[in-house]
């Protein structure tokens, strides 16, 4: 009912920079949180980023001064500007939004992406 493409991933050096976006379509009669998840290799899945509508944003101790979240609200979209990436940074990257449905205003559901692969090495 409710899908989220995502964009973005590749290969980048040490230092470099990344923007990722995400966007959401669907049965979607509003959309409560939208953020960026990460699963690096032999971690489990943690956050990144994260912004509810019409709050403030919030990051992991690890990428605070070097991520950037932000979203559209008109065009169900939100994106993930990753400068000064390192190493560790490389992880499948996962958008996520908690929505609700037209047929279920009253509920909220958590959709996931099917990830994009961010790799940082030289």
């Amino acid at each position: 009912q409710v899908q989220l493409v995502e964009s973005g991933g590749g290969l980048v050096q040490p230092g470099g920079s990344l923007k990722l976006s995400c966007e959401a379509s669907g049965n979607i009669f509003s959309i409560n949180a939208m953020g960026w998840y990460r699963q690096g290799p032999g971690n489990q899945r943690e956050l990144v980023a994260d912004i509810p509508s019409g709050g403030s944003a919030n990051y992991a101790d690890s990428v605070k001064g070097r991520f950037t979240i932000s979203r559209d609200n008109a065009k169900s979209t939100v994106s993930l500007q990753m400068n000064s990436l390192k190493p560790e940074d490389t992880a499948i990257y996962y958008c996520q939004a908690t929505v609700r449905l037209r047929i279920t205003p009253l509920r909220s559901y958590d959709y996931w992406g099917q990830g994009t692969q961010v790799t940082v090495s030289s």
